[in-house]
C-alpha cells in the first residue's frame, strides 16, 4: 500500500505500533509543555550517569570553592575595573545530576519560547506542504515536538554534564545571576587527567566562571537575549521534504530513527532553511554569544597569567577538553539556532585586540547596554566598534 509520502506504510496504523502507543504516553505525561519536562530530566540523569560515579559533594568542596570565588571575584573587579553585582554570590557545588535540572532551569526561559516557534512552523510547513490526506500524519508528527524537544534537551544536557564544570556552559543569562555552580567530580576527573594543582584549576574556573557572572548580569542582558532568539525563531523555515525523505525509511519500532529524522542534520531541531534575513537575525545572536564566551576567555587569560604559576598548563588542558567536546556547541543543540565555534575564536580576537589597543576598562564598556554590544562586522573588525564607541 502506498502513501502521499511513499513511505509503504499507513500513517492510521502506526496508532496501534508500540512505539507509537509508547510515545503517546509519555506525552501525557509532559503537563501540556511545548517541552516534555519530565522526559528531558530522565534522559538526562541517564545520560550523565554514564560519566561515573557522581558523588555528593563535600562540605570541603563547598569550602574551596568558595574561597576560589572570592579570590576570583577581587582580581577579575581589579582587571577589568567593573562593578561587581550588588548580590552576594552563592557558591553551589553540584552532582552530575543536579547539574542538568540546574541548567534545565536556567535555560528553560530560552528553551520554551524556542520550542513553541519551531513547533509551530512544523505544524504550519506541514499544513502548507503537504497534501489534505496526509493530515492524519501530520497531525501526530506535529504532536511529538514536546517529546522531541524533550528528549534532544535531555540528551544535550546529559552529556554534557559529563564534563560540565561550571554553571555558565553556556554564554548567557541565568534565571538567578547570584548562585556559582560548580561540579567537583568533573573538576577532581581533569585535575587528575592533567595532573593539575587542584586549588590553581579551582581559581582559574572560578574567575571564568565569575566573569560571566560579570557580564551577563546586567538587568539588559536577559531580555535582549530572549528578544534576538524569539526574532530569529519568528520567521523560520522548515524544510519539510527534507523530513519525510528522512521518514522514508522509518520503521515504526525505530524509535532513534525517529528522533534523527525530525532532528535533522547539522540544521538545527527540524532541519532549518535560513534566507538573507534569517542570517542577518542570526549574526546578531553570534555576536552576542561570540562576544560573551570570548571577553570571559580573555579575562581569564589575562588574571591567569598574573595570578596562577600553572596557568599555561591549564589553558592547554582547557583547549585540549574543547576539542574533545561535540563539533556543534550545546547552544545550538538546545536551541537548534546554527552556531559553531570558530564565532568564540572571532570573540576572543576581538576582545584581545580591544585590550591591546585601548585598555581594560574600554573593552568592559560593550557590557554597559545592548547597544553598546559589538555587531558581528565590528567582531570581525575591533577598529569598527572603537570607532562607534569611544
Amino acid at each position: 500500500m502506498s502513501t502521499p509520502f511513499g513511505f509503504g506504510m499507513d500513517p492510521e496504523s502506526l496508532r496501534d505500533a508500540p512505539l507509537f502507543r509508547e510515545l503517546q504516553r509519555v506525552m501525557a505525561s509532559g503537563g501540556g509543555d511545548p517541552v516534555n519536562w519530565e522526559l528531558a530530566r530522565q534522559v538526562g540523569v541517564a545520560s550523565a550517569a554514564e560519566a561515573g560515579a557522581d558523588p555528593e559533594p563535600t562540605d570541603a568542596d563547598r569550602a574551596a570553592l568558595q574561597d576560589a570565588v572570592r579570590v576570583a571575584e577581587l582580581h577579575v573587579a581589579r582587571t577589568t575595573g567593573m562593578d561587581p553585582p550588588a548580590a552576594v554570590a552563592r557558591v553551589t557545588p553540584l552532582r552530575r545530576a543536579e547539574w542538568v535540572a540546574d541548567a534545565a532551569s536556567g535555560l528553560r526561559g530560552l528553551i520554551e519560547p524556542a520550542a513553541v516557534r519551531m513547533t509551530e512552523a512544523l505544524g504550519g510547513a506541514f499544513a502548507e506542504q503537504l497534501p489534505p490526506e496526509a493530515a492524519p500524519m501530520a497531525s501526530m508528527l506535529s504532536q511529538l515536538g514536546p517529546l522531541v524537544h524533550g528528549s534532544q534537551v535531555g540528551q544535550v544536557l546529559g552529556a554534557q554534564a559529563g564534563s560540565a564544570l561550571g554553571g555558565y556552559e553556556v554564554a548567557l543569562p541565568r534565571v538567578d545571576p547570584a548562585v556559582l555552580a560548580f561540579v567537583p567530580a568533573n573538576l577532581a576527573s581533569l585535575q587528575k587527567d592533567w595532573s593539575l594543582d587542584a586549588a590553581e584549576l579551582r581559581t582559574w574556573v572560578a574567575v571564568h566562571e565569575v566573569s560571566h557572572r560579570l557580564s551577563l548580569s546586567g538587568a539588559w542582558a536577559r531580555g535582549s537575549v530572549s528578544g534576538l532568539v524569539d526574532d530569529f525563531l519568528a520567521t523560520i523555515t522548515i524544510d519539510v521534504a527534507a523530513i519525510t525523505e528522512r521518514l522514508a525509511a522509518l520503521q515504526p519500532g525505530d524509535a532513534e530513527g525517529l528522533e534523527q529524522a525530525l532532528g535533522g542534520e547539522g540544521d538545527g531541531l527540524f532541519g532549518t532553511v535560513l534566507d538573507d534575513e534569517q542570517r542577518i537575525k542570526l549574526a546578531r545572536i553570534q555576536a552576542f554569544v561570540g562576544a560573551a564566551e570570548g571577553w570571559a576567555d580573555h579575562v581569564t587569560e589575562v588574571v591567569g597569567r598574573t595570578l596562577l604559576g600553572s596557568h599555561e598548563r591549564i589553558e592547554e588542558a582547557m583547549r585540549r577538553r574543547g576539542e574533545a567536546q561535540d563539533a556543534e556547541p550545546i547552544f545550538t543543540r538546545l536551541l537548534g539556532i546554527p552556531l559553531d565555534r570558530a564565532t568564540f575564536a572571532t570573540g576572543r580576537r576581538f576582545c584581545d585586540a580591544v585590550a591591546e589597543r585601548t585598555d581594560e576598562a574600554t573593552l568592559a564598556q560593550m557590557w554597559a547596554s545592548a547597544e553598546a554590544m559589538p555587531s558581528f562586522p565590528e567582531l570581525e573588525e575591533p577598529t569598527l566598534w572603537l570607532s562607534r564607541t569611544v
